[in-house]
């Protein structure tokens, strides 16, 4: 795997390399766009993510590759900011990238025009815009896992259901990162506390998101809710657990949203026993029990190589294993409807929509997506830490779907 660096601080790594000799149909090369933050915001996710993403691509290209082809990843960090993310874009389609893996909301609004307008694919696993879940509006972006408003339904859905069943009187705080993903899901809050008639509170954290003792106080001090939703990501889901446990409120009525919801976030907080109770948000599974993950390390064993230390922070390593999954699946479908040559853009667009029952062992749940649902369906678990480790509380489920349909539809009359 290489490593450089291109102006603006922006690292690329051209990698995810077969193992030694491995042959490869004619030299049949493809390119997968990745955008990740290793230095920037957002680095507690990325240094995790990214190289999840990279080994499975790694195990792929070991094992023949897809249909014939050996797949090229050209990662980017772009920081978290916008610029880099938009120069990486053009860097991407200039090198052929047949698809992109997206990262953060801000980047994937910047980008979506401008993927529409290539023919590139984009995906947004638990970010980004989530009115991109109806593809006739957003052709080109795909959320594939819950986006921030299926996030914001499963957690009242969760707190109504830790609360006896019925939120009419409660009191619900929404800490949130104050920037477009934190907001992101304000309508939907809104219309659920008219719906189940509890008391609403929103309070904003500004970036970077490490200082909110006044938020915090004037949760637990002046509000005193029912249970706290929490949206934060970067160094600030680990404050919030510090700041909520140090005044006092039970973090068993806390739930994070997915990017609040790692063991790095809980063990920069103060660990596991300090978290215990803390409820957490997943798309993918957690915790090392899933056969591609002993693929892995397999595949590392078998290089003569050390099991890389990222594979232990599992909710971030695994999301990136299963957008790799995902994209090679939809690249494969691409392949194969068109008999075996290199698709367009477009054409692994259309590979992604043919996925069905995709669940990468049982590390996902069964997605499935079409021309008009680009987020999968908005499914979720939610995780516990319990007795020092991040146990599963929930199965899969969705929550509140007439509510997301309502949104969406207000959001294609705007198009």
């Amino acid at each position: 795997m290489a490593l450089m660096r291109r102006g603006l601080g922006v690292a690329i790594v051209a990698g995810s390399l077969a193992l030694a000799g491995q042959a490869f149909g004619q030299g049949k090369e493809a390119v997968f766009g990745l955008h990740c933050d290793r230095t920037g915001a957002t680095q507690t996710v990325g240094v995790f993510l990214c190289p999840g993403y990279h080994d499975y691509i790694s195990l792929v290209n070991s094992r023949g590759g897809v249909e014939g082809f050996r797949i090229r990843v050209m990662e980017i960090d772009n920081e978290y900011k916008v610029p880099p993310a938009v120069e990486a874009h053009e860097r991407f389609k200039k090198e052929g990238a047949v698809l992109t893996g997206l990262y953060g909301t801000p980047h994937t609004a910047a980008l979506a025009k401008r993927l529409e307008e290539d023919k590139i694919l984009g995906t947004s696993p638990g970010f980004g815009t989530a009115a991109a879940a109806d593809g006739r509006r957003s052709p080109y972006v795909f959320p594939v896992a819950a986006s921030y408003w299926s996030q914001a339904t499963a957690s009242v859905k969760f707190a109504k259901d830790r609360l006896g069943g019925s939120l009419k009187g409660k009191k619900i705080a929404y800490l949130f990162f104050d920037n477009p993903a934190g907001k992101e899901p304000m309508g939907i809050f809104e219309d659920l506390a008219k719906l189940e008639g509890f008391e609403l509170r929103t309070f904003a954290v500004p970036a970077p998101g490490v200082e909110m003792g006044a938020q915090v106080l004037d949760i637990t001090g002046r509000f005193r809710p029912d249970f706290v939703i929490a949206h934060l990501f970067g160094r600030a889901p680990s404050v919030a657990i510090k700041e909520l446990k140090g005044k006092g409120y039970p973090l068993s009525k806390v739930i994070g949203f997915v990017w609040a919801s790692a063991e790095a976030d809980i063990q920069a907080a103060g660990g596991m026993a300090f978290a215990e109770g803390y409820n957490t948000l997943q798309f993918a599974g957690v915790g090392k029990d899933f056969q591609v993950l002993r693929d892995i390390e397999a595949m590392y064993k078998a290089q003569g190589k050390a099991v890389p230390k990222e594979m232990d922070s599992t909710v971030y390593y695994n999301r990136g294993v299963f957008v790799a999954a995902l994209h090679v699946e939809a690249f494969r479908n691409a392949v194969k409807a068109k008999g075996g040559a290199m698709p367009t853009g477009e054409e692994v667009r259309n590979g992604l929509r043919a996925v069905r029952n995709f669940t990468l062992g049982g590390m996902v749940p069964p997605l499935q997506f079409s021309a008009e649902d680009h987020e999968g369906g908005g499914f979720a678990q939610v995780w516990t830490v319990k007795g020092g480790k991040l146990v599963k509380s929930t199965d899969w489920f969705q929550a509140y779907r007439d509510i997301i349909k309502k949104h969406l539809e207000a959001e294609a009359k705007k198009s």
